[in-house]
């Protein structure tokens, strides 16, 4: 490839990633979360659509990830390379058609196609991704490739089918071993089958883990119950694949923010459009005339997001979301300790269930107005203890946001945000101060488009929300 003027200056972490892999067609960038792994993976699509190699793109990603691709296309891919981007959707609307259709149109224009993985379960998104793969050059690329480890899954099998037509493979993920090395074997098979030098699974496992013969009752069957030849193992992906820890990115600013996005499920998008009309009514009939009774309307509309609604004689009902699913992959592709601040005990409760189901009783612990003051610091003795099993701290940030220190955390994720600009501040800063040697990632999730995105990025850019809602100002909030 020629010589690539970037838009925006890598890190040398990134630039030395780039150097490594932009001229090989397939490539695994082992790059933990917010060590800028997207940035790497569009120069190296803008290098090749430059040196006439590609005319498409297509990226796959978790649903909750696909939205930031739209933003850091047009944040990292240079102005002097045309492009039209296209959002594949499960219905094929006549619109959604046409947006496919006009990729087909012009010559000079790079195309970027879009696609959750979970249409790879589907035959009209293997049907889509296929038609495009066969009409391209194509530069293929699985975000989040542990989505695909299980080489069973009907998303994983078709995906490697479709993979064979890319011109180039890319696989990215911070953590490509999330319970076993067996993991690797679909994701790098993906890419190649021959860098691991194994198209059959069972030789692999054979070759790299333990296997004993197990008899329960009448039914024998085979178990791993351990590892070998690892060194072997790593050698083998050297010559394709890039790791980066974030604790090792000494280029990297302190604090590293993203967002993740969370679509609102039918359900709540319903109870959001009413409920958002009525806060408009309430509005122009003036019952809304102080900031304490808007700021009410935002949280009940934020509530919606998050999958529960408050009615007006307080009884909470439930909402179909998909928002817990997207902190659990979140927690599944992160690296060491992480706090989860939460804004409401409910779902407090909830996340320190589900992380106890998929990981143990002893990884979780809560920290909120509930919890005893005798136990909140040997709670946050145990959390600081590296050596200890605790892994996931869920708490209120009024609770846990003052005054503790949470070094032992690189990773905070706000699973929901209150409206008050100290509490964010302060919450943040827990993770953040004096004993902390790593980065620190803040990962907010967000429904797209609703008040949820609105007061994160409020709180972002350090603005007092309770200072911007009164008068014309309240109806921008509630539109």
């Amino acid at each position: 490839m020629s010589n690539y003027c970037f838009k925006t200056e890598p890190y040398d972490h990134q630039n030395t990633a780039f150097d490594e892999s932009r001229d090989l067609q397939n490539f695994a960038l082992f790059m933990d979360m917010g060590t800028g792994k997207t940035k790497v993976v569009l120069d190296t699509i803008g290098a090749a659509f430059e040196a006439g190699e590609i005319n498409l793109a297509l990226i796959i990603a978790p649903k909750g990830v696909v939205p930031n691709w739209l933003s850091e296309i047009d944040t990292h891919l240079p102005d002097r390379i045309v492009r039209e981007t296209v959002l594949w959707k499960p219905s094929l609307t006549k619109t959604k058609r046409a947006e496919l259709n006009s990729l087909y149109e012009g010559d000079s224009k790079l195309r970027f196609l879009l696609m959750n993985v979970e249409a790879f379960s589907t035959k009209k998104g293997v049907d889509v991704a296929k038609l495009f793969v066969e009409q391209f050059d194509t530069f293929m690329v699985v975000d989040e490739s542990t989505t695909i480890k299980n080489r069973q899954a009907k998303r994983t099998k078709a995906l490697c089918a479709v993979g064979r037509g890319a011109r180039f493979r890319r696989i990215l993920t911070g953590s490509p071993v999330t319970k076993s090395p067996l993991d690797l074997f679909s994701q790098l098979g993906f890419l190649d089958p021959e860098i691991l030098g194994f198209n059959s699974y069972y030789t692999f496992q054979n070759r790299y883990a333990v296997v004993q013969r197990r008899t329960m009752g009448t039914h024998s069957f085979n178990q791993v119950v351990g590892f070998q030849r690892l060194d072997e193992l790593t050698s083998k992906l050297d010559d394709n694949s890039y790791r980066v820890r974030k604790e090792d990115c000494l280029d990297l600013p302190d604090k590293v923010y993203m967002r993740r996005a969370v679509e609102l499920t039918k359900e709540q998008s319903d109870a959001y459009i009413q409920m958002k009309h009525l806060a408009l009514a309430r509005l122009d009939s003036g019952e809304l005339s102080t900031t304490q009774n808007v700021l009410t309307q935002i949280m009940r509309l934020q509530q919606i997001c998050l999958g529960h609604l408050t009615s007006d004689d307080g009884e909470v009902h439930e909402l179909k979301s998909n928002r817990l699913d997207e902190l659990l992959d979140i927690c599944d592709e992160i690296q060491g300790k992480a706090i989860i601040w939460a804004t409401w005990t409910r779902d407090i409760r909830s996340i320190a269930e589900a992380l106890r189901d998929r990981h143990s009783v002893q990884a979780v612990a809560r920290l909120h107005g509930e919890t005893p003051d005798s136990e909140r610091q040997q709670i946050v003795e145990n959390f600081q203890d590296r050596h200890s099993d605790l892994r996931f701290l869920v708490g209120h940030p009024k609770t846990g946001g003052y005054g503790l220190t949470l070094t032992a955390a690189s990773t905070v994720i706000y699973y929901s945000n209150s409206y008050d600009l100290e509490l964010r501040l302060q919450s943040e800063d827990r993770a953040h101060r004096i004993g902390q040697v790593n980065k620190v990632t803040y990962i907010d999730l967000i429904a797209p488009d609703t008040v949820d995105q609105k007061i994160v990025g409020a709180l972002r850019d350090k603005i007092s929300i309770a200072d911007q809602i009164l008068g014309e100002e309240a109806r921008k909030w509630l539109k």
